[in-house]
């Protein structure tokens, strides 16, 4: 069994056609700039608005294992305790707590994406993996729906970033259509600082996956202050130059803050709060860069 955070029906933005994605709990990287950080750890947890928060109690009285009490009107949770039963959010009047992390058996999650096979059918769309990180969760489980989904004829997308041990991508590329490869910054100390590790192995492995021929839409998330410069996207045509990568799309997607407000709600500081997208003529400028170096199948958004 697996911990997913959702399942989103009818996505455009994560590969080709309408599309069902998958968002796995778990992810090795930190980046800066997150907007799923419910994905960033692999156990479940539990999500509390204290706008929303009223103060009743009537959590810590549902709470079977004394995981909540009470303190100056306010809910005290003991994560420790807890086994995520989910009473205190069923019976939360103002619909603050909500736990994220839901198990799946394969066959339950296969079910589940079936539900869409006339969508992906008529859209020429199908399933997409996210996260979190995929390529770093249990593999027996990624694989083993990957191959029912293929068997099924449905068309597997893998949005990854690139940090996991080839030989998981290996395994699976047999069953993929399409990997969404992030490449966020070439610079591997500013790497470092704002993905919390270098890029050598996220590098390698997209070397790797180019030559054992997988099909791969390169993703920029582009941030003013960070990669969203002249420099940056030219080191990113040189590598894919140097190594005879040939992306089928390039995508450069424009930074947002709209996953910022949910870091309070999980105790978490969110350090992205100086960033900016670069404006509509920056990143027109940016794609101009890949396009008049040869890949016309530049868009800006994904």
């Amino acid at each position: 069994m697996k911990n997913i955070t959702n399942i989103q029906k009818f996505s455009i933005h994560d590969g080709d056609g309408i599309r069902t994605t998958v968002f796995f709990k778990g992810c090795p990287l930190k980046c800066v700039w997150c907007h799923n950080p419910e994905t960033q750890r692999f156990e479940r947890e539990m999500e509390l608005d204290r706008e929303k928060c009223t103060g009743c109690g009537a959590c810590a009285a549902a709470c079977p294992n004394g995981a909540i009490h009470m303190e100056d009107h306010k809910p005290v949770w003991n994560s420790l305790s807890c086994t995520f039963c989910g009473k205190c959010a069923d019976v939360c009047p103002a619909s603050a707590r909500e736990i994220v992390g839901y198990e799946y058996t394969v066959k339950e999650l296969v079910k589940e994406l079936m539900k869409d096979q006339m969508f992906y059918e008529q859209s020429g769309g199908g399933v997409t993996f996210s996260g979190g990180e995929v390529m770093s969760v249990d593999m027996d489980f990624v694989l083993a729906a990957a191959k029912e989904l293929d068997r099924q004829g449905i068309s597997l997308t893998i949005d990854t970033c690139g940090y996991a041990p080839y030989e998981r991508f290996q395994k699976i590329l047999p069953y993929v259509d399409t990997f969404l490869y992030d490449v966020k910054i070439m610079d591997p100390e500013l790497h470092k600082k704002y993905i919390g590790v270098d890029n050598k192995l996220i590098l390698e492995n997209l070397v790797r996956l180019s030559q054992d021929g997988a099909r791969i839409y390169i993703r920029i998330p582009t941030i003013k202050e960070v990669n969203g410069n002249e420099q940056n996207m030219k080191e990113t045509i040189a590598f894919l130059q140097e190594h005879d990568i040939h992306p089928a799309q390039i995508n450069l997607l424009p930074y947002h803050d709209t996953g910022s407000g949910k870091y309070r709600k999980l105790d978490m500081e969110y350090k992205g709060t100086d960033l900016h997208a670069p404006d509509k003529e920056e990143m027109e400028a940016l794609a101009a860069i890949f396009i008049n170096a040869g890949y016309t199948n530049t868009k800006i958004g994904g």
